[in-house]
């Protein structure tokens, strides 16, 4: 307790003694604990049997210092005493209720205010309709304002607002039309009030033509207004709009507001129109974390990470105060934009600054402990989320079931998903990828048939991962009646990720023709995904005709990317085509392509380590190699001999062997062995398809040491025990 309240319970304790020895005790004192938030104090005093006018001075001060749930308790001990209360206390329950979101007393209170006739006062029925409309309870809201005698500009704003909020275009501009053709003209607030409701409620261009009406009508808008109008301008309309706009604050003098200048950013970065963005920044006299959040989210939103990370350092060494909203756009950066180390990082850096995160920060961190299998950080992020009792949170619990089935954890991503009381739509979806990329198809149909079950209504993600399941497992048959269902059984159009999966499908199965047949009779134009999807297949089947069609059609689409080069390239290699292997090759040097070394990452005593192919920079690279070679001779002696078909380089025998040994998963997984002690699991994530040779190494060191080695590459997981395999060889 306070100093200062200490003397001032002393003072109030000294004239209750006064007015005991000159037997003034009344309602008096009462209100002079009340009133100083002394409420115990103030409830013992209640004569006895109470009466409604010392309940109603403690409970006129509880509402005055929105102590909700003391104001609920008063009022619920007040009617325990069959004391009914008046037009004027009833408001104080219901401002309390409001505050607390609890509606089944507020429907209780409801339910006295009808039958003691108190509906009928004025200040009464409107506390009970803004109730409603902050609860999302409209059609009870619209039920008492139809029987408002008088109905002002607050109520009607109010309650085309409530609309707006809930995307109902039609009852909202219906209210606002009729506010004004009753007499009631909208003023600024009014306007505002629909404006940012429909920028809440996704209805971008409902509320650009509010804007624009406003506009119309005379009314000069303030920096709510604008500041409400800008988001909905950035998402939809585009730039042209916003320099009208832009104009036009400049022209009323509203460019000083610091909302206003945050919400510019915010507009310009959503366009993309990076050199706008920080002109208006620079423009800034005071730098203020509202802008700073701003600027860091548009550079993110047009895919300048490392500027946005420069940026960030900067605002750091200028002593601007961060918040959690800062911290948490920068780590939601880094990890939607492949820097994942740098995501872990940056979630140790903002606990140091002391920057409490919060649950949007722990989903935002997740899939960088995902992507890179840093299963450690992840389940210290759980565990957080745990001590701080929002891990039951929709948002996090789905990236924590995506985040344990990305780091190999299936099982214990379904044991997750199982405790979750109501999971959405996407929490569905993240297990059944999880499945899907564990190869596990019957877990995977299971799931979906339970979704069925439970009445959750499937997405074009949810059979987006059931078809890949299916593509894993060789499910042919299955997926045909699956990707057939969407529009037949559930009214979903399939889209180019559900035609690259059923590519995929027949592709991977050996029906290489059928998977050409079905690109060519596509409703829609196919993209490189779809094409990517055929010349993967072409390489695992070795098919050079279908291959050079689908290669040279993601050459049109994507000429800058080096892997559609190296998957040709690798077609002629497996066909002895050295030739053609070498115009491929001349063809990426000469455009200035590299193909993409082979990275693998593993996670050891909480920091990630990555290896990559060829590479001798590592500490341990050494030793390494060294293990490698024991291994090799072992494997040999063993009958695992290298399987040199997969080095497709003209090369002598000897030189292929030693290539294979330099692939990144390999070198991950002998790291492995070298740091942690003998039996324990090994964990890698390798950037590349998962060749055949190293998936036979994995298979013998699953036996000779007695290890379980789960490896992700970009199709799937590989789970290695006992010398098998979770794919069963077929991926």
């Amino acid at each position: 307790m306070s100093m200062m309240k200490k003397k001032m319970i002393y003072s109030v304790a000294s004239v209750h003694s006064y007015m005991l020895k000159s037997g003034e005790l009344n309602t008096k004192l009462i209100s002079l604990y009340a009133n100083n938030q002394c409420f115990l104090e103030a409830e013992r005093l209640l004569p006895s049997p109470p009466d409604i006018f010392s309940f109603t001075t403690i409970i006129y001060a509880a509402s005055k210092f929105n102590n909700s749930h003391y104001t609920l308790h008063l009022f619920s001990r007040m009617r325990s005493f069959n004391l009914l209360p008046d037009a004027q206390l009833l408001p104080c329950a219901i401002k309390a209720c409001a505050s607390l979101m609890c509606l089944r007393i507020a429907l209780q209170i409801h339910g006295h205010i009808t039958t003691s006739g108190s509906l009928a006062e004025a200040f009464v029925q409107s506390s009970l309709f803004h109730f409603y409309l902050k609860v999302g309870m409209l059609d009870n809201a619209r039920k008492l304002f139809d029987e408002m005698p008088d109905k002002d500009v607050k109520s009607c704003s109010a309650l085309a607002a409530g609309y707006a909020k809930k995307a109902d275009k039609s009852n909202a501009r219906q209210v606002f039309c009729k506010m004004r053709e009753s007499g009631v003209e909208p003023n600024v607030v009014s306007w505002n009030g629909m404006i940012a409701g429909f920028n809440q409620s996704g209805q971008f261009l409902e509320a650009v033509l509010m804007f624009k009406d406003m506009h119309l009508s005379g009314l000069i808008a303030d920096g709510i207004g604008i500041s409400s109008v800008l988001p909905s301008i950035g998402h939809f309309v585009g730039l042209s709009m916003g320099a009208q706009v832009h104009g036009y604050v400049v022209k009323i003098g509203l460019l000083t507001d610091k909302c206003v200048h945050s919400a510019f950013i915010d507009m310009y970065g959503k366009c993309h129109c990076c050199k706008e963005m920080l002109t208006i920044f620079e423009d800034l006299d005071h730098v203020d974390v509202g802008a700073c959040n701003a600027l860091i989210s548009g550079l993110s939103r047009s895919g300048l990470v490392n500027e946005a990370l420069g940026t960030f350092e900067k605002f750091q060494s200028l002593a601007v105060e961060l918040n959690v909203v800062s911290w948490t756009s920068m780590i939601a950066c880094c990890s939607q934009h492949g820097k994942d180390m740098e995501a872990l990082e940056l979630f140790r850096e903002m606990q140091k600054a002391g920057v409490k995160p919060n649950s949007v920060t722990i989903p935002c961190l997740l899939p960088a402990c995902g992507n890179i299998a840093a299963l450690s950080h992840g389940k210290a992020a759980h565990c957080y989320s745990i001590r701080q009792r929002f891990w039951n949170d929709v948002y996090v619990g789905s990236a924590l079931v995506d985040m344990y089935a990305n780091c190999g954890r299936i099982q214990k991503a379904r044991h997750f998903f199982n405790m979750m009381s109501e999971p959405n739509l996407v929490c569905w979806n993240a297990l059944l990828s999880g499945y899907a990329m564990h190869g596990m198809a019957k877990e995977a149909t299971e799931i979906f048939h339970l979704m069925q079950i439970r009445g959750v209504k499937p997405d074009s993600v949810t059979f987006t991962s059931l078809l890949s399941a299916c593509s894993q497992s060789g499910l042919v048959n299955e997926g045909r009646l699956y990707f057939d269902s969407m529009l037949q059984s559930h009214g979903i159009e399939p889209r180019m990720e559900q035609y690259a999966c059923m590519v995929s499908l027949l592709g991977r199965a050996g029906k290489l023709e059928e998977a050409y047949s079905l690109i060519t009779s596509m409703p829609l134009e196919p993209d490189a995904c779809v094409w990517g999807a055929l010349l993967s297949s072409c390489r695992v089947h070795h098919n050079m005709n279908l291959g050079e069609i689908a290669a040279y059609k993601l050459f049109e689409l994507e000429p800058n990317n080096p892997g559609n080069y190296i998957l040709l390239s690798n077609i002629y290699a497996s066909r002895g085509k050295w030739k053609e292997v070498d115009n491929v090759r001349d063809i990426m040097k000469s455009r200035g392509l590299r193909k993409n070394p082979g990275c693998s990452w593993i996670e050891f005593k909480n920091k990630v380590h990555m290896l990559l192919a060829g590479d001798q920079s590592h500490p341990q690279m050494s030793l390494i190699l060294e293990k490698l070679d024991d291994l090799r001779v072992e494997m040999k002696r063993s009958g695992f001999a290298p399987n040199t078909h997969f080095v497709l380089q003209d090369v002598e025998e000897q030189e292929k062997e030693h290539i294979l040994c330099g692939h990144s998963e390999k070198l991950a997984v002998v790291f492995g062995m070298l740091n942690t002690k003998a039996g324990s699991s090994l964990n890698v994530i390798k950037n590349l398809r998962i060749c055949g040779d190293c998936h036979n190494f994995m298979k013998f060191i699953s036996i000779s040491e007695g290890r379980e080695i789960y490896v992700r590459d970009t199709n799937r997981f590989h789970h290695f025990k006992d010398g098998i395999c979770s794919c069963g060889d077929y991926w």
